[in-house]
């Protein structure tokens, strides 16, 4: 049974730079060979393969070709140093001449179908947690002066926090950080942020 095409990636192809099409052509066709009965069509403006969930998709750029995989990660940790250099260099195409042999698109292909089987997730990376900034001796000295204010500091978290220090740490003079320190621990004697005024009333 031949594969199923859906028209849009015929038009992204038919639309791609010269030196792309070949390239996208045969992606293309490895995909549908490696796994009959894939779903193809486009996702964020690209041609994307479904394979029990999302699974890989190309893209054609002005000077270069990428192939990739949803779960790159998880494929990238299980494939041997060489499979891994090929699947590197599926991120920078700029000729069919720089795609690795069938067998070892192939390869890489299942490698990845193995991973969907299998129900992995993607796990994206956790941004590391932002410093706290360093809370302005100007706001400490005024706080150690006003036991509400300084209670409402001092249990805060650390958006509430550094909300208040880069307000005063922005400051442009030595006038406009004294006010704003004045305001902030009259507000935090309140048990209000730094932005309550736009805060949802319930």
């Amino acid at each position: 049974m031949p594969p199923k095409k859906d028209p849009q990636v015929d038009a992204y192809i038919a639309k791609a730079p010269a030196y792309a099409k070949p390239i996208l052509t045969r992606l293309r066709k490895v995909v549908h060979t490696a796994i009959p009965g894939i779903v193809e069509g486009t996702k964020w403006s690209s041609p994307h393969f479904d394979y029990k969930g999302i699974f890989c998709s190309m893209s054609a750029f002005k000077q270069h070709a990428m192939f990739g995989f949803w779960l790159e990660r998880a494929l990238r940790e299980s494939l041997s140093a060489a499979d891994g250099k090929a699947l590197a260099a599926l991120h920078h195409i700029e000729s069919i001449d720089d795609l690795p042999d069938d067998k070892k698109l192939i390869r890489l292909i299942k490698a990845g179908a193995k991973l969907n089987d299998a129900g992995v997730k993607m796990v994206r990376a956790k941004k590391p947690a932002k410093p706290m900034p360093k809370t302005p001796p100007l706001l400490i000295a005024a706080l150690d002066k006003n036991t509400s204010a300084r209670a409402t500091f001092d249990n805060a978290s650390p958006s509430f926090k550094r909300e208040y220090v880069n307000w005063i740490a922005d400051a442009k003079s030595d006038d406009t950080r004294q006010r704003r320190v004045e305001t902030a621990v009259a507000w935090m004697a309140e048990g209000k942020g730094r932005n309550w005024k736009y805060e949802s009333k319930k």
